[in-house]
């Protein structure tokens, strides 16, 4: 359905909205982050940012959604791809995520230390939700082909997408509480990779591939996450 002009200039002006949370988190964190701020720097009133978002946690869902939206757009050419077979399309698709988070990681920190806090886990809770839902139809494309291909060796089912993305997900906010109490110096590090082994062979195995076939997260994020950020934001 095409857009009509009012839809056009309302969808702009809500990203401009969203472009400047977005530099305003960057610069001093969403929790020190007001309404206020948003506005003066937009230079509107607040009832113009009322007629787009009722408040502050909208602003953060709306942000989550738009990147969510990105990481599709990454994914969709990766599980389209007629040329890659099936155990690419799983290398690249887990990969395209940790880029995104690589080169979203200031942002990305700042979310996480709200994201874990106790009086946002029903929006957390709402937002895997919306994740898995959109990610599933994607990975699914990817298991129909690796079990055409002979990687996938289960009976396919419509569930098994979001099992797998479910698992996958948990792997994530497993780093993400493991980041925000990480020291090096403890040895934590052995932790993350722990865990990140033992989901990996637990996905495996559901999936019935050959041990060693999934990379879910790689060097590159690992260093960015748990050496430099930790570097950057200790105390």
């Amino acid at each position: 359905m095409v857009r009509t002009v009012k839809e056009q200039e309302y969808a702009q002006r809500r990203n401009a909205i969203l472009d400047m949370v977005q530099q305003l988190i960057y610069r001093q964190g969403y929790e020190q982050m007001t309404i206020q701020d948003i506005v003066g720097e937009l230079k509107i009133s607040k009832g113009a940012f009322y007629h787009y978002f009722a408040s502050k946690q909208e602003v953060l869902e709306a942000l989550l959604e738009r990147m969510l939206d990105e990481v599709e757009r990454r994914l969709i050419p990766i599980v389209e791809d007629p040329n890659l077979p099936a155990l690419a399309r799983f290398l690249y698709f887990f990969d395209a995520i940790n880029r995104y988070k690589t080169d979203q990681k200031d942002l990305l920190f700042e979310i996480v230390r709200v994201w874990y806090a106790d009086d946002n886990i029903i929006v957390r809770h709402k937002w895997r939700a919306v994740g898995l839902r959109r990610m599933a139809p994607l990975f699914s494309l990817l298991i129909r082909q690796g079990i055409k291909e002979g990687v996938v060796r289960v009976p396919y089912s419509e569930q098994l997408s979001s099992l797998v993305l479910s698992i996958a997900t948990d792997l994530g906010d497993t780093l993400g509480e493991l980041w925000l109490e990480f020291d090096a110096e403890r040895g934590d590090m052995a932790r993350v990779e722990e865990a990140i082994a033992t989901y990996t062979a637990a996905l495996e195995r559901i999936l019935g591939m050959v041990p060693n076939s999934l990379i879910l997260t790689n060097a590159e994020t690992l260093g960015a996450w748990f050496v430099s950020s930790r570097v950057r934001h200790s105390g």
